[in-house]
């Protein structure tokens, strides 16, 4: 089952190369920009949320002890 998954990443890919796209912006238009675009967004929000909720929202290690 994993495989048929990688078979069909792979195919997805292979696919957006060749699928013409009806871009709103010119920068759209570029080859795997929908790929780029989601993983520097998945990066920033790993980012954001390690360095400055993490900040916001810790508690001290005995806030729960009596």
């Amino acid at each position: 089952l994993l495989m048929v998954f990688y078979i069909f990443c792979g195919l997805l890919i292979v696919a957006d190369l060749f699928v013409p796209k009806h871009a709103f912006f010119p920068w759209e238009g570029y080859p795997l920009f929908y790929g780029a675009y989601g993983f520097f967004a998945y990066v920033s929000i790993v980012l954001v949320s390690s360095y400055i909720l993490r900040k916001l929202l810790k508690r001290k290690e005995d806030y729960y002890d009596d």
